[in-house]
């Protein structure tokens, strides 16, 4: 029939080279991971043309639709604790920790730029499916906690940095490959960890390497419950302290890890979160007693840098997108991207994208440049602020589908499902807003690392250095009496100008002065699509066009 003729519909995006399509992060790979490991950099180039095939999208779509599954008991009666995924999910994180995306950079020598290096393929690979990550986060970000236990590190780190997934539970020393979850919150606590409940207590000699103790208790959220093990906190005589957890023990028995349920959550469907119950379950010491909330944030730390960074790919997908749609429809006598209106709403979401993807690199490449002081800072201020502007950055890629955006096949619902999670996964934003007034006022030094930072950029333009002179100023706003009630607005300034310093120094002048114009000097609306006459059409147009080059979506790539 003439009526099932098909015109004006967008072709789908059977595949695409995902880190070639992306200008800012190609950028980002040749001026802070290329110098330093160009065998790393080509690699990056090989993983961004797998995850834009039509078979990884499979391999995400299946991870997805089909949810895992909690087997508490044999049909013999036998508690079992496992949980069945679909195989897809399995490839993805071989993939991932074949990549080198788990603990590897650790393990190499300053200057390889091995976190950036990391960074780089997290955000490509974040595109092809985001929730199979949280477990290759977790097993990047334990170290540097592992490393206040000279004794487990050195049992566990091997095994964490290998480049082989071995997904079976069996015990860490007859495995190729390792990985690990965290279990901090408990349901009376939530972000108050220090409210937690769970019992530890010393048991000398037992079946794992250092001071071992039995814990007792729940875990409220425990992520990626099938990992080799997973850092907890509990309290001990001396009170809160950090553990080591395995799953299996070194003599071959399971542990007393008892998975009640999987969370039936918004989003974030491929990866399995948990309800835990620990049963006099054999945990090893991880730095001293009472000092677990200082050990574990090391781990935090990194996973919330990862927050950033898995929040920039989550925009970069959706823009994606929207960009390829634009392309192909037509209304009103024109393709979508040639309208004005689309133009300004497609620019003002490439804006957002870049200045995410860049902030992300450069805090990674902090962690290997050593500047500690910056990654502190800079990382508690992308955390909040990234994360923040993913969901409704989402919702208006999806918008620009119309109707098309709102189904599952374009992958646009899931990436809007997944938007949240970030923002509120190591730390909801007041938690981070409240944690950044404090890194102001007991850190200076962190402060005077952004500082330097932002000092780079002066001169570009009088609203950019009026904004860096206000930051200066951020310590003593921290100490105010009122602080606590001002805490989102300071951090929302701060991240803003860091990002726009940064874009004023490595994006063309397009890209940074139409940032500095609608988000500085604020001729911007409060919502997206809001760019203001001083950026214009042209200028919008070569934003877009940097974004997604015509026709980088559009040919097939195979894997």
């Amino acid at each position: 029939m003439r009526t099932h003729d098909v015109t004006n519909q967008v072709p789908p995006m059977e595949g695409h080279d995902v880190l070639a399509a992306d200008a800012a992060l190609t950028e980002a790979v040749e001026r802070w991971v290329r110098p330093a490991d160009p065998a790393g950099a080509d690699a990056l180039g090989d993983l961004g043309r797998l995850a834009g095939t039509p078979e990884v999208r499979a391999w995400a779509d299946h991870a997805d639709r089909v949810p895992p599954v909690l087997r508490t008991h044999a049909p013999t009666g036998e508690r079992l604790d496992e949980v069945d995924y679909h195989p897809d999910y399995h490839r993805l994180l071989a993939v991932a920790v074949g990549e080198g995306l788990t603990a590897e950079p650790w393990t190499r020598p300053a200057g390889s730029a091995a976190h950036a290096r990391r960074a780089a393929g997290f955000t490509l690979w974040s595109q092809a499916e985001a929730a199979h990550l949280c477990p290759v986060s977790m097993t990047y970000s334990a170290v540097p906690a592992l490393r206040h236990a000279p004794e487990l590190a050195d049992a566990w780190v091997p095994g964490l940095a290998a480049r082989a997934y071995d997904p079976v539970l069996r015990p860490r020393t007859d495995k190729a490959g390792l990985t690990l979850g965290m279990g901090m919150t408990e349901k009376q606590g939530g972000s108050d960890v220090r409210a937690n409940t769970t019992r530890a207590v010393p048991a000398a000699g037992g079946p794992l390497p250092g001071e071992t103790y039995r814990l007792t208790g729940h875990k409220w959220f425990c992520s990626a419950p099938m990992s080799d093990g997973f850092l907890v906190l509990a309290q001990a005589d001396g009170g809160l302290t950090c553990f080591l957890l395995p799953r299996v023990l070194d003599d071959g028995t399971r542990n007393a890890v008892h998975l009640q349920r999987l969370k039936d959550k918004l989003g974030n469907r491929a990866n399995a979160s948990s309800e835990i119950e620990l049963d006099g379950a054999w945990a090893s010491r991880v730095g001293d007693e009472g000092r677990g909330v200082r050990t574990i944030i090391e781990m935090v730390s990194s996973t919330r840098l990862d927050c950033v960074l898995g929040s920039a790919a989550t925009m970069r997908a959706a823009l994606t997108r929207a960009v390829h749609h634009a392309r192909h429809r037509r209304a009103f006598g024109a393709a979508l991207v040639d309208q004005p209106l689309m133009r300004n709403v497609l620019a003002d979401l490439a804006l957002e994208s870049e200045a995410a993807t860049v902030l992300g690199m450069r805090l990674a490449h902090a962690v290997d440049a050593g500047e500690h002081e910056l990654a502190r800072l800079g990382v508690a201020l992308g955390k909040f602020w990234v994360c923040k502007r993913t969901a409704p950055m989402v919702a208006e890629a999806l918008e620009c589908l119309g109707g098309n955006g709102y189904v599952e096949e374009n992958g646009l619902a899931r990436l809007y499902r997944e938007a949240p999670l970030n923002s509120l996964w190591e730390g909801s934003g007041n938690v981070g807003a409240l944690d950044v007034l404090r890194a102001l006022t007991r850190e200076p030094a962190s402060l005077a690392a952004l500082g330097k930072e932002l000092a780079l950029a002066r001169g570009h333009d009088p609203a950019l250095d009026a904004a860096i002179d206000a930051c200066e100023h951020a310590g003593a706003e921290a100490l105010e009496p009122e602080a606590a009630w001002n805490a989102r607005r300071v951090v929302e300034r701060l991240a803003v100008t860091l990002q726009a310093a940064l874009l004023v120094r490595h994006s063309p002048g397009p890209v940074a002065d139409a940032f500095v114009a609608s988000r500085v000097r604020r001729e911007h609306g409060a919502v997206f699509g809001t760019l203001s006459d001083a950026v214009g059409a042209t200028t919008a147009g070569i934003v877009v066009d940097r974004a997604l080059p015509p026709g980088a979506a559009d040919g097939p790539v195979r894997g």
